[in-house]
């Protein structure tokens, strides 16, 4: 969304965490909901020790990211999140366009893992205790990830701002 929206989600999600794969579906309709009102943001959340998989594709997306990429790496590895692992990994490198043996280095020699370190430390920070964790504005959304529920606390967030 717009870097200038009033108002910002905020979700701290490990891209091996079911409830986050479910949870994707919902925030891309919730953004649909609010194409101008809202700004998203991912901050990585790996659950090493339960997700095997999740540092790896965390990686992979700043990769991506770092040759500009990151939504289009980030929606296709939640989309397919029942195959995760390096050969998917891989695999969406290549179909974006991104070069195979580059991310292959990055991985071993580990350029990315300090953004990712620094997200989950972000995370620890601010309470973040699983995932996925919603933060409205800087404040952690306690209710639900289910759309209704997420739209509701938006608008009353953009209720706030309008009032003010």
């Amino acid at each position: 969304g717009p870097a200038n929206a009033p108002v910002t989600l905020v979700e701290y999600g490990d891209y091996e965490c079911p409830y986050c794969g479910l949870a994707h579906s919902i925030v891309n309709a919730v953004q649909a909901h609010f194409p101008q009102q809202l700004r998203f943001v991912f901050r990585h959340f790996p659950l090493n020790q339960v997700h095997p998989n999740a540092e790896a594709a965390a990686e992979t997306a700043e990769f991506a990211a770092a040759h500009g990429r990151f939504w289009e790496m980030h929606d296709a590895i939640y989309d397919n999140q029942d195959q995760l692992g390096l050969p998917l990994l891989f695999a969406l490198a290549g179909a974006l366009g991104l070069p195979e043996a580059d991310l292959r280095d990055a991985l071993a020699a580990g350029k990315y893992a300090s953004k990712v370190r620094a997200d989950f430390l972000g995370g620890v920070r601010s309470g973040v205790n699983g995932t996925p964790t919603f933060f409205i504005n800087g404040e952690r959304h306690n209710g639900t990830f289910e759309f209704d529920d997420l739209v509701a606390a938006i608008e009353l967030r953009l209720h706030a701002r309008a009032v003010l």
